[in-house]
């Protein structure tokens, strides 16, 4: 079984950023093979990554959401397992699964238990599994991925921020799946701030090398590796991988 770190945050926290410095320095520490899964209806995660994306998770759930449950249920769960294995993006080091845009108005229940099913097996055939979560985290209260081990609050050292980070933790409370830990990763700042009954992940400076990437249109790879922001993510990622080795 895979080990999940899912990452959340308020939109523009840098969450989706982060993700795929983690991607990168797993690649990076030979750590196992990973998957990394854009739930993020905004899908920035595979430009971030320099995958280009032609079909989601969205696409192939409509078309089995519109398919009426019957003796062909058996077809029906395989049709779909088929379109998912055919969305999932080989990359160098890594795949990518898109999950695209959220659900509408109508039931989605059959088609996300297809989903969970089916990403409860795919996990078995990675090492770790890294999810840029939605800011709303309505990805994990459908219950549509496996249990987490490590749920990374991005959040910037501010007002606002410690509260977003605090309603997360909260919300995590009661989502129908079992988060093993849940943690704070300070971004923009150099201060590690503590708050009460939240483990603190660390800290991740200001860096205007991820600005310009981001501006110039290049990827996660394009950033040194002597690059304050990458060096700090890198610390991060290795205690946490110290931890599993213990």
């Amino acid at each position: 079984m895979a080990i999940t770190i899912a990452i959340s945050g308020k939109g523009g926290s840098g969450k989706t950023t982060l993700s795929a410095m983690i991607v990168r320095i797993l690649m990076e520490q030979s750590a196992g093979s990973v998957l990394a899964v854009d739930a993020d209806p905004n899908s920035c995660l595979g430009l971030t990554m320099g995958v280009e994306v032609t079909d989601t998770v969205a696409g192939i759930r409509e078309q089995a959401r519109a398919k009426t449950p019957g003796s062909e249920g058996m077809d029906r769960s395989r049709s779909f397992e088929y379109g998912i294995q055919q969305v999932i993006t080989e990359a160098e080091g890594f795949d990518l699964l898109t999950m695209g845009r959220p659900e509408g108005p109508d039931c989605y229940c059959a088609a996300n238990n297809l989903l969970r099913k089916f990403m409860d097996r795919l996990s078995d055939a990675y090492s770790f599994v890294v999810l840029d979560n939605e800011a709303g985290m309505e990805h994990l209260s459908r219950r549509t991925t496996n249990n987490v081990d490590l749920l990374c609050i991005v959040a910037e050292a501010t007002p606002i921020g410690r509260i977003t980070a605090k309603r997360i933790s909260d919300i995590t409370r009661q989502l129908p799946i079992a988060i093993k830990r849940v943690g704070v990763i300070w971004n923009r700042t150099d201060n590690a701030k503590e708050m009460d009954g939240i483990e603190n992940l660390g800290s991740v400076p200001y860096d205007k090398v991820i600005l310009d990437c981001s501006v110039q249109n290049k990827t996660i790879f394009d950033i040194e590796m002597n690059s304050p922001a990458f060096l700090a993510m890198r610390t991060i990622v290795e205690h946490e991988l110290s931890i599993r080795q213990m």
